[in-house]
């Protein structure tokens, strides 16, 4: 049923029917901080516990000092197949994908009678957005648009807390002009569907050495570049003669490019013994991005893009690794990783300067300090684990297992605020969000030498588990009633879906040694 609301302060006009919006705010931050267990099959294959080895390329990314392990040359390649375990196909996203993942070279200059000077270069898909996302329930009288009604008698109409969103219910659905009353509707369920496509690339150079086989350093530079495309529909069906559903369709993409320095060190503290102690440090990603979408409601079809250039940065992060070798045979490594994602700081672009006598570009910005009140209030510090062992069979095959332990990166109660005087809000035009919890990781893999090749296979099964909202979980406002002239609370409130987000990959590296 359709109910009307007149509020106690001025009307408003009516806006336009088509907002064009984008967003940055606390949910896309985490998203774009996110890393994934990803590299060679025997990286991926020991769980990623090789920090204190070293000696494979991937470490590059994670303790560069890994890299001044390497005796040799060594280039490799690394494909896989990642498929999604629930939902289907839609849009541009797909349940199965093939990835490429990663390309390398380390070279290896002898410097002394037990020392090395090596020198690294590395590509490697450190986050892959991949996912297919579908929920739907009951909403018992709640709706969306409610939310925008709720916002309108809270004052926010005309500030950065109104969203690009809420100018396509206000001006399509909501705003009667020649009544100046306020329509909101009663929800009856909701069907959602959203598509991530897309990756962060990260180059990694590194420069590593070691001092007489028992202390090991190195430096990383690493370049990411961003490319991330969303497809969402929003269709809520609603309790009312007049208007029966309503279909909120968005697409959205980031793109941009990032840079970051590790360092790292390994020290073997007793000399007739292979145990190894490893320390490492990354500095935030400083990204500069660009998002840009267009959002449609109903049959609307009229697409008018506008885009939005913002800073983010991500936490630092910190490592300590462990590794022993027992007689050749076996590998074992373990690795505890911490970041704290409350820490995370995104920046509004305040103006840019270009220098004629250096012919250069500087630009200036800001932290946008109501979203990073947001932000601390709504993630945390995330504890990583990993541990992985190798078995080598004989010389030329090598049995590997791991396992990864992700603690949660949302606070329990977090919530995607609509209220905050923010371009964070001002330029959204979707109001879902999934708090994620605990992540755990699986691995195994298996690996093939033949003279200078080798032929790494791994398997990866991830798993996690996430809250679901498709808008606020609860927002309230005190309303006078127009036949009365009672004052009522408007209540608007969503319970949590529960969704996963379960993956299987399959990969495979080969490796030339020179």
């Amino acid at each position: 049923m359709k109910k009307i609301y007149l509020f106690a302060f001025a009307a408003m006009a009516a806006l336009q029917v088509q907002a064009q919006s984008a967003t940055q705010d606390t949910y896309v931050g985490a998203a774009l901080a996110t890393e994934d267990l990803n590299g060679t099959a025997r990286y991926v294959g020991m769980g990623g516990a090789m920090d204190a080895l070293g000696a494979d390329i991937s470490t590059m990314g994670s303790n560069p000092a890994g890299i001044g392990l390497f005796r040799r040359g060594q280039v490799s390649a690394s494909l896989s197949v990642v498929s999604q375990e629930e939902g289907k196909s839609f849009q541009d996203g797909s349940k199965t994908h093939v990835s490429f993942d990663q390309v390398g070279v380390v070279f290896s200059t002898r410097t002394g009678k037990t020392s090395y000077l090596n020198f690294g270069l590395n590509f490697h898909k450190n986050r892959n957005f991949n996912h297919v996302l579908f929920a739907e329930r009951a909403l018992n009288g709640s709706s969306q648009s409610t939310q925008t009604v709720i916002k309108d008698g809270l004052d926010l109409f005309d500030t950065p807390a109104w969203s690009q969103l809420d100018d396509l219910y206000y001006g399509n659905m909501l705003y009667d002009k020649t009544t100046e009353q306020i329509y909101s509707y009663e929800g009856n369920a909701y069907d959602f569907k959203r598509a991530n496509t897309g990756y962060i690339g990260e180059f990694d150079l590194n420069i590593s050495g070691n001092i007489k086989n028992r202390l090991y350093l190195g430096l990383t530079v690493g370049i990411h570049n961003v490319n991330y495309k969303n497809y969402s529909e929003y269709y809520e069906t609603l309790n009312s003669a007049s208007v029966t559903d309503v279909l909120i369709s968005d697409n959205h993409k980031i793109t941009g490019h990032g840079f970051n320095v590790k360092a790292g060190i390994i020290a073997r503290p007793i000399e007739e013994s292979p145990f190894r102690i490893g320390l490492s440090v990354s500095t935030p990603t400083f990204y500069r991005l660009t998002t840009e979408n267009y959002t449609t409601i109903g049959g609307n079809v009229d697409r008018e893009s506008a885009k939005e250039d913002f800073r983010f940065n991500t936490p630092w992060k910190f490592g300590l690794s462990l590794g022993h070798t027992i007689n050749n045979n076996i590998a074992l490594g373990a690795v505890y990783e911490y970041a704290d994602y409350g820490s995370c700081d995104m920046r509004t672009i305040d103006g840019g300067y270009y220098d004629w006598y250096y012919d250069s570009y500087s630009e200036r910005s800001s932290s946008d300090n109501n979203m990073k009140q947001h932000i601390e209030k709504t993630l945390k510090g995330v504890h990583t684990f990993k541990i992985g062992g190798e078995f080598r069979v004989d010389n030329n095959i090598a049995l590997r297992l791991g396992y990864n332990y992700v603690s949660p990166m949302y606070q329990e109660n977090g919530v995607r605020d609509q209220t905050i005087w923010s371009p964070g809000v001002y330029y959204a035009s979707t109001t879902h969000y999934v708090n994620w919890k605990a992540t755990n990781r699986i691995t195994a893999g298996v690996g093939f030498s033949f003279d200078k090749f080798r032929l790494d296979l791994a398997y990866q099964y991830s798993t996690r588990k996430g809250d679901f909202y498709p808008f606020m979980k609860y927002l309230s406002v005190d309303y006078i009633v127009e036949e009365t002239g009672a004052v009522e609370p408007l209540t608007n409130r969503c319970d949590a879906v529960s969704v996963k987000d379960n993956r299987h990959q399959i990969q495979a590296s080969l490796t030339y040694t020179f």
